[in-house]
Parts: C-alpha cells; sequence; structure tokens
C-alpha cells in the first residue's frame, strides 16, 4: 500500500510559528512532526510515500529529500494554492496509483499501527475515528454499532487517518479545490464507508499550546 501525507496546509492557528516554518516541521518530542510519520510508516512496511505541499513547501522537500534516511521513497505533488484535501489527493491521484492507499494529516501525532488499516472489498473508505478531543467536542460522523453514519447520537471526531479508494476522487478535476467531507458523508449514505474507534494517542497539534504540551509529554516520557 502507498501512504500520502498531507502537508499544504497554510497552519492559520499556529501563527507566529508557521511564519517562516511550515507546520508538519514544526518540532515535538526532538524531530519535525512529519518525520513522525515516516517513522511509522515505514515500521508499517509502507514505504511509497506522496506528500503534498503548498506553503513553503520548498523547505519541505530540502528536509526531506527523497526518504531515505527513514527506508522510504517520497515523491511531492506541490500545489501553488492549496487545494483543500479532496483536491489535494485528486491532485496527487497519478502518484498514488490504482490500489486503495492510506492518507495521514500532516498535522497530527499518533501512534496508530499503520499495517493494520485496509479497505474492505466494495468500499471507498475506511475512517479511523477518535473520542471527541476537547476542541470539538460536537464529532464528526456517528458510529454506532460498528456502523459509521452521518448522524447518530453518539458522534466520533475523524482523526484525519483513513484508507481511501481512488474512484472517491474520480469527479475531481486535477488542480481543483475540493473537501473531503461532503464525499465521504455521500459514501456514507452509500454505504460505501467503513470505519472503527482508535483508542491509542492521538493528538491534533493545531495550536502553539497545544504543540507545546505535546512536545513537553514526550520529552518527559523518553
Amino acid at each position: 500500500m502507498r501512504a500520502m501525507i498531507l502537508a499544504a496546509g497554510r497552519g492559520e492557528r499556529m501563527r507566529p510559528l508557521t511564519d517562516h516554518t511550515p507546520k508538519p516541521l514544526l518540532p515535538v518530542g526532538g524531530k519535525p512532526l512529519i518525520v513522525w510519520h515516516l517513522e511509522r510508516l515505514a515500521q508499517a512496511g509502507i514505504q511509497e510515500i506522496v506528500i503534498n505541499h503548498a506553503h513553503l513547501g520548498g523547505q519541505i522537500e530540502e528536509l526531506l529529500g527523497d526518504g531515505s534516511r527513514w527506508n522510504v521513497h517520497i515523491q511531492y505533488s506541490p500545489e501553488g494554492t492549496a487545494l483543500e484535501t479532496a483536491g489535494g489527493i485528486a491532485n496527487a491521484l497519478p502518484l498514488l496509483g490504482d490500489a486503495p492507499f492510506l492518507v495521514v494529516n500532516g498535522d497530527v501525532f499518533t501512534d496508530m499501527g499503520f499495517s493494520d488499516l485496509h479497505l474492505s472489498p466494495g468500499n471507498v473508505a475506511h475512517l479511523m475515528l477518535i473520542s471527541n478531543p476537547p476542541q470539538h467536542l460536537q464529532g464528526d460522523f456517528a458510529f454506532e454499532a460498528g456502523r459509521i453514519l452521518t448522524d447518530g447520537a453518539q458522534k466520533l471526531t475523524f482523526s484525519g487517518v483513513g484508507v481511501y479508494h481512488p474512484v472517491l476522487f474520480e469527479g475531481i478535476k486535477r488542480g481543483e479545490s475540493a473537501r473531503l467531507a461532503p464525499l465521504l458523508r455521500d459514501a456514507i449514505a452509500a454505504n460505501k464507508v467503513s470505519a472503527q474507534h482508535y483508542q491509542g494517542v492521538w493528538h491534533d497539534v493545531g495550536t502553539p499550546e497545544r504543540l507545546r504540551e505535546l512536545d513537553a509529554s514526550l520529552k518527559a516520557s523518553s
């Protein structure tokens, strides 16, 4: 399986840290956030990785290179202007191939076992959901009796980690901006999405305060 790390976001909530450094390169626990993903993908046996970028993307390419330091092979999908999640994925499809692929948000930290994720036949997406964090108590999707629904009493938060079939993005033109949520809701309504509730380590590194908290936690446990 190939993987894509989403790294094109501007990181407005992380300013001024992101004025001169792309968010995925901000250090946490002694290394750039995106390097944690590269290491875990390599451990899972996933070596072919695509990274999209926009804001200060040249710094990402300069630091990571071809990925050989982490025993992976990196290809880049540059975007002049960030294309949103679905648009960025659709733009990178020529690099991702025709088989299902893993996608990981570049601004989250997690210890998920990427090798355990797969897409069942007939489905177009498999989503990793997490318990609602304090900054997103309303959740995203209902998850009841092992089924994912667009609406329901118990909602969980999408972690930013999922496996997708390329057909999910076939209606998006390359270079076109598009959000992921509407595609997922349509696919859920068609019963073509599976999900699981992950209860391990997961952090949305969305503000300088959360970055500092995670950094201190990782350093304390090392």
